[in-house]
């Protein structure tokens, strides 16, 4: 779906909505005003027009509010997606105050990103859903008019920032405009706004323009909250606020804390072929239109070749008058996370993913994309040795020969402080009460069972096997790509000849008899 026919639908779904509500609280007027004006003169008043106080209000009311509903609800159902873009958003603030006056406030952004990325996400979340249950309602009107007006200007502010960012070339800080260039979408380091998560992606730019044109209702809500339509009586409107407040609440919890989402938007959704899509999009990517753009250096006139064109007449253009750059065309699939699926052998060094993906049968994967734990500062006692070589003359069977002596000598010890992480004991404990059992299952009925473990490397690898009595193989990937995956710290996936089959939470992890009885046909 684009945005385009999500502003039609939106605002269709405001049109009915503005005509069923006019024409009901037109009939609960009229039906008012016939009882208490039977026998007066103006009986036959057209009233039809008083079903909403200010029609462009109610409507402005209702798309607003259908708005915030459908974004705060594809947002519901991914918190910890919401939660991972504002980590970028984080980022990239402390990027932009580092080295200015307001260095001071640069800190702060890592730490809320750490600490306090998916309790802003779900805060976020539900109070733009309950929000816009107050806009279709017209609960507490001078309230809901400035909450409203504060974030969009919190959401204008987000992406308009990001958007400019474009102009920022790399290495340059935000707040030096003297170093701005020309708008290169390249340079931005969050790539989508995250407005309707992964449902639909927009760039920055076409966000900031949306989000300038819903400060208009904003700011037409602050003037006539006054004459908003209101729904039923006070005390009803606040219970269905609260009632909007509770579901929401726990629709987020349960989509990251008890589960996997509800809904999967990702690429990796259950019953996608990785194998197939992967090998499109590389094909797709490889065949891309390449453009050549071409400047003379001393004119700066420009020209713009296609490759076939350019092969034709490149020596029109000779290296000492022209400078040569490419551009990449979009490819005729677009890409995704998938173009990104790899996992490493971090004993070899070398990439194993084509041998993930075309193994034939089912096979278990589980996802960590970081193991929990703080590192642990050691100290240890090493022995420092001298080693002592010699010849010597020795008779063998009357034969005389030269053998080479090696001698040790321990010198003296030697503390040495080394590193090892000591993990979470709950996190712990989740591995060898749930996946060790499963993967010695999967083992002994053939299946292949194996780790994708971000940000680690071999030793912490082979400490956490130790550590969880784990005996798998296990790989290394980017954790990002491993987020998008499965949002759960450990998640499993059950794949077949290279399509994902299942997905499973850690807190909705079956044992490896239901998985036989219900996957494994």
């Amino acid at each position: 779906m684009t945005l385009s026919t999500l502003i039609i639908r939106i605002g269709l779904a405001g049109l009915a909505l503005l005509f069923l509500i006019g024409f009901w609280k037109y009939k609960q007027k009229v039906s008012t005003y016939s009882q208490s004006n039977r026998s007066s003169e103006n009986t036959n008043q057209p009233i039809f027009w008083e079903g909403h106080q200010n029609w462009l209000m109610a409507f402005f009311q209702y798309f607003c509010g259908i708005w915030f509903l459908f974004s705060g609800f594809v947002k519901a159902v991914d918190p910890l997606g919401t939660s991972y873009k504002l980590v970028d958003y984080f980022n990239e603030f402390k990027l932009a105050f580092e080295g200015t006056w307001f260095s001071f406030l640069a800190p702060m952004f890592p730490w809320m990103a750490e600490n306090f990325s998916v309790q802003v996400s779900v805060i976020t979340i539900v109070f733009e859903i309950v929000l816009g249950a107050m806009l279709i309602l017209g609960a507490r009107p001078k309230f809901t008019s400035w909450a409203f007006f504060l974030l969009m200007l919190f959401f204008t502010f987000l992406t308009g920032f990001t958007y400019l960012t474009g102009y920022v070339p790399g290495g340059a800080n935000f707040f030096e405009f003297s170093e701005w260039g020309a708008y290169n979408k390249n340079n931005m380091r969050v790539t989508d706004c995250g407005c309707f998560g992964d449902f639909i992606k927009l760039e920055p730019k076409t966000s900031f323009i949306k989000d300038v044109f819903l400060m208009i209702p904003a700011f037409f809500f602050i003037w006539k909250h006054r004459e908003m339509t209101q729904l039923f009586t006070p005390r009803i409107r606040d219970f269905l606020t609260g009632l909007v407040f509770g579901i929401s609440l726990i629709y987020c919890l349960s989509n990251y804390v008890w589960d996997i989402p509800s809904v999967d938007f990702r690429p990796f959704y259950e019953g996608r072929n990785i194998a197939v899509q992967k090998e499109l999009e590389a094909d797709a990517l490889a065949d891309a239109p390449v453009t050549y753009i071409l400047e003379n250096k001393a004119s700066k006139e420009q020209v713009r070749l296609s490759m076939d064109e350019y092969l034709k007449r490149y020596k029109e253009f000779p290296k000492d008058s022209w400078s040569t750059d490419t551009e990449a065309g979009e490819p005729s699939v677009p890409q995704t996370k998938i173009s990104d699926f790899a996992l490493m052998d971090p004993k070899t060094g070398y990439e194993v993913t084509e041998e993930i993906l075309t193994n034939e049968g089912y096979s278990l994967m589980m996802v960590c994309y970081m193991l929990k734990g703080e590192p642990i500062k050691k100290q240890r006692i090493l022995k420092d040795t001298l080693f002592t070589v010699d010849t010597v003359l020795v008779f063998e069977d009357g034969k005389e020969e030269m053998q080479i002596v090696k001698s040790v000598k321990e010198v003296n010890d030697r503390e040495e402080e080394y590193y090892e992480t000591l993990y979470e004991e709950e996190y712990m404990d989740k591995f060898k009460s749930q996946i060790v059992p499963l993967a010695e299952s999967a083992k002994k009925q053939g299946i292949t069972f194996y780790g994708a473990i971000g940000k680690a490397d071999l030793k912490a690898l082979e400490q956490f096997k130790r550590d969880s009595g784990l005996d798998v193989a296990l790989y290394t990937a980017d954790d990002i790509l491993l987020k998008t995956i499965v949002r759960s710290n450990p998640g499993i996936v059950l794949w077949k000849d290279g399509q994902i089959v299942k997905k499973w939470h850690i807190n909705k992890l079956p044992n490896f008899d239901e998985i036989k009885e219900n996957y494994l046909k």
